[in-house]
């Protein structure tokens, strides 16, 4: 159903399935806030429902799931269809990154009795809302000795929590007359850990003895880290009717988890069907375990070989040629706070269900993918025949502003993608809003999707 309120549909039945999907979302949500934590409760939850490594396997026939994981970080799920993949896949493809801040290579010094740990963000974040605020550590640190440590502080039972301290108002006059995006500079980003002296160590002396007795590690093994700053702290129900959910990474894990759990419920399928998380997309889908890594067509060929007993590249190209694409990433909600950057008409509301972007990009669509209307009308049919609320936007006004998904990326390779995914209020704020009734329809229109497109 284009642009209706989906809350108005719900029987008591639907609400009681809704809440239970959510409170299970809110779970995933609050358990698995790296990239890292994704991937391996994304691979638990495969292997729960009868998924096998791919690397295991040697030939796959009609209604096979196998997976593949790509160096801790990126997850690919198959349910192998009953026609020729080279018919095509059907895809859902999300990314499981977010923005924080990361700790930097060398990053503990003490400063005037405090000790620190220096920081570089991630991604597009508005620096002053990570100040004065409760912080965890969650990451790895890689022994030169291959023992790999993981590092939770924060949000385990009676851990401490960390934070970065901010000025008070009564001295804070020349930042408060400071542009917002230069009123806590990049640099000025720095954790506070500790304060503490002892009648033989010095402040940071001490701190290095904490990490090395408590978590295994010493101050040069920072080298060798991927300890990443998230806010402190469970996601939550929100409003008085409990019909929001309030918290960290909704972008893009509340796509990449309503792709995974239509994946998961899903048995068989006439095409084989996919679903791809990924990581590095905030801040470009660079490098190994991005969009742009040749990762995800090793892949596809991989599994093209085992169904087919033999391998080309002509395959590759006319699988992928064949093959849909939902390119599950969040959109702008209309937060009536601030409705002067939204043009109302065109944008996404909470509520109202899977939000379709035809194009994304800037200004003149500058970097976008802008998806086909014979594809967009397959889609269209797709979801009213399965009773799914949808509807359509823009990121803003023209001129306001932009962004970008993993969709060009994917179209880059011949394949026909579209972005749809789940309206967000607070975007790329330590703490995100979505509504209940949109991750449960996303969660009914991705399920669709792979069934009959």
């Amino acid at each position: 159903m284009y642009k209706k309120n989906a809350w108005e549909k719900y029987n008591e039945t639907d609400l009681n399935n809704l809440f239970k999907f959510n409170d299970e979302y809110i779970d995933f949500l609050s358990n698995n806030k790296t990239e890292r934590e994704v991937t391996i409760a994304s691979i638990k939850l495969l292997e729960e429902k009868g998924f096998k490594n791919l690397d295991s396997i040697k030939s796959l026939k009609a209604g096979d799931k196998v997976y593949a994981n790509n160096r801790g970080k990126n997850v690919c799920a198959f349910i192998i269809g009953k026609k020729d993949i080279l018919d095509g896949i059907n895809v859902l493809g999300a990314h499981i990154d977010s923005p924080r801040l990361d700790i930097k290579q060398n990053p503990l010094y003490e400063d005037n009795e405090f000790v620190l740990l220096d920081t570089h963000y991630y991604g597009g974040i508005i620096k002053y809302q990570w100040v004065a605020r409760a912080l965890a550590i969650h990451g790895v640190v890689v022994l030169k000795d291959g023992t790999t440590i993981k590092v939770n502080i924060g949000d385990n039972e009676g851990d401490p929590v960390l934070c970065i301290s901010d000025l008070l108002p009564h001295l804070g006059k020349d930042k408060l007359e400071k542009r917002g995006n230069v009123t806590v500079e990049g640099e000025d980003l720095d954790l506070t850990i500790g304060h503490m002296k002892t009648k033989d160590k010095s402040i940071k002396e001490n701190i290095v003895s904490i990490l090395e007795k408590k978590y295994g590690f010493n101050e040069e093994d920072f080298v060798s880290s991927e300890l990443e700053i998230v806010p402190e702290g469970k996601a939550r129900s929100l409003g008085i009717d409990e019909s929001m959910i309030l918290g960290y990474g909704h972008d893009d894990r509340v796509c990449a988890y309503t792709s995974l759990r239509a994946i998961l419920d899903t048995n068989e399928v006439d095409k084989t069907s996919c679903c791809i998380l990924v990581d590095k997309e905030e801040i470009g889908s660079v490098g190994a375990t991005g969009a742009h890594s040749r990762w995800f067509e090793n892949t596809i060929a991989s599994v093209i070989s085992k169904i087919k007993g033999n391998y080309n590249d002509l395959y590759l190209k006319e699988t992928l040629s064949n093959s849909y694409v939902l390119s599950s990433d969040v959109s702008a909600g209309f937060d009536p706070l601030y409705s002067n950057v939204f043009e109302k008409k065109n944008s996404c509301f909470l509520g109202y269900g899977l939000t379709f972007n035809k194009y994304t990009g800037a200004r003149g669509k500058s970097g976008c993918n802008d998806a086909s209307p014979e594809y967009i009308a397959k889609i269209r049919k797709i979801l009213d025949d399965n009773n799914v609320n949808y509807q359509t936007a823009e990121l803003g006004k023209v001129d306001q502003g932009g962004g970008g998904t993993i969709a060009y990326i994917l179209a880059n390779l011949n394949m026909n993608v579209i972005d749809a995914g789940v309206p967000v209020l607070s975007m790329h704020a330590p703490c995100e809003v979505v509504s209940k009734a949109d991750v449960y329809e996303a969660y009914l229109g991705y399920k669709a999707f792979i069934k009959n497109i």
